[in-house]
C-alpha cells in the first residue's frame, strides 16, 4: 500500500556575512587601499532564503481499518467487484444446494405420500370384513413408534463401530469438503432404505399380526429417515434450507451437538444425532455445547 506524501516549505530569511579575502590592515593611512577595501567588505551583506521540507507518511496499521471499512460498506455508484473465480465457486454452489433439494423434495413427498397411501389402504383393505383387527392395529403404531426410537440407537452403533471403522473409506466423504450436490456417504441412506421397503411391502400384501408388526417396522424406520435428512442435511449442513425447523430450540441443540462431532473436540461424540446433546454432556462436554449453540443462534440471527 502506498504511504501517503505531503511536503510543507517554510521561508527562512539568513542573513551571511562575508568576511574579507585579504587580511585585515593595521595601517593607519587615512588612503590605504587596504583599508578602503576592508571598510566596503565588511559593511555588506547577502540575504539568503532557506527552505524546510517536512514530510509525512501515513501509517498502514491506520489505513488498513479504512480501506476495510469502505469495501465492506457497498455504494449504489461504486457496487463490489467480484472476481470470475469467486462468482463461479457462489453459482456451483447454489446449483448443487438446488439439485440437493429437488431430490430432497421429490423424496420426501414420495416417500411420505406412499406410506400415507399404504397406511390407509391396508387397514381399510383389512377392514373390508367388518371386524377391526385391533390388535394388528396396535402392534403396527407400536412398532412405528419403537422402529423409529430404535434407529436413533442403531445409528449411533452404525456410526461409530462401522462408518468410523471398516466403512471409513465411504463415510470419509462426509467429513471432507464436499464437491457437488452429493456425496459417497449418501450410499448409506440407500441402504437402510432397502430394509424399509421390504417390511413394507411384505405387510402390505399380508394379512395377520406379523405382517402388521413388519408394516410398522417399515414405517418407523420411513419416518426416522425423514427426520435425518431434514435435521442432518438440512439443518445441520445446510444442503437446503429448512424453513421453521431451524426455529425449534432443542433442534438447535441437536445441530450443535452434531457440529461437535465434525470438530472432533470428544473423540468423535456424539456418534447419534436426535440424542446427541445428551451423550456430549456425559463425556463433560456441556460448556463447549452451549457456546456452540450460543454462535450458531448468532448466525442464524445474522442470515435472517
Amino acid at each position: 500500500m502506498a504511504a501517503g506524501l505531503s511536503a510543507a516549505i517554510t521561508m527562512k530569511p539568513l542573513l551571511r556575512f562575508h568576511q574579507p579575502f585579504f587580511p585585515k590592515s593595521t595601517s593607519t593611512l587615512p588612503f590605504s587601499p587596504l583599508r578602503t577595501f576592508h571598510h566596503t567588505t565588511t559593511s555588506r551583506t547577502k540575504k539568503f532564503t532557506t527552505f524546510t521540507v517536512c514530510v509525512l507518511t501515513e501509517d498502514p496499521k491506520h489505513s488498513i481499518p479504512m480501506e476495510t471499512d469502505a469495501q465492506d460498506q457497498p455504494q449504489e455508484n461504486h457496487p463490489q467487484v467480484v472476481s470470475p473465480r469467486v462468482a463461479e465457486k457462489l453459482a456451483r454452489k447454489k446449483s448443487e444446494r438446488f439439485t440437493y433439494l429437488v431430490a430432497a423434495v421429490m423424496s420426501t413427498f414420495g416417500i411420505t405420500s406412499m406410506a400415507v397411501f399404504a397406511v390407509y389402504y391396508r387397514f381399510s383393505w383389512q377392514m373390508e370384513g367388518g371386524e377391526v383387527p385391533w390388535s394388528e392395529m396396535f402392534g403396527t403404531f407400536a412398532l412405528s413408534v419403537g422402529a423409529a426410537v430404535g434407529m436413533e440407537f442403531w445409528a449411533r452403533w452404525a456410526h461409530k463401530a462401522l462408518w468410523h471403522a471398516s466403512l471409513w473409506h465411504m463415510h470419509e466423504s462426509h467429513h471432507r469438503p464436499r464437491e457437488g450436490p452429493f456425496e459417497l456417504n449418501d450410499v448409506f441412506a440407500i441402504i437402510n432404505a432397502v430394509p424399509a421397503i421390504a417390511l413394507l411391502s411384505y405387510g402390505f400384501f399380508h394379512k395377520g399380526l406379523v405382517p402388521g408388526l413388519c408394516f410398522g417396522a417399515g414405517l418407523g424406520i420411513t419416518v426416522f429417515g425423514m427426520a435425518y435428512m431434514f435435521v442432518h442435511d438440512g439443518l445441520v449442513h445446510k444442503r437446503f434450507p429448512v424453513g421453521p425447523i431451524a426455529n425449534v430450540p432443542y433442534f438447535r441443540r441437536v445441530a450443535s451437538a452434531h457440529q461437535l462431532h465434525h470438530s472432533d473436540n470428544f473423540n468423535g461424540v456424539p456418534y447419534g444425532l436426535f440424542l446427541g446433546p445428551k451423550e456430549v454432556e456425559e463425556v463433560g462436554g456441556l460448556e463447549e455445547l452451549e457456546k456452540e449453540i450460543s454462535r450458531r443462534t448468532k448466525s442464524y440471527n445474522k442470515s435472517s
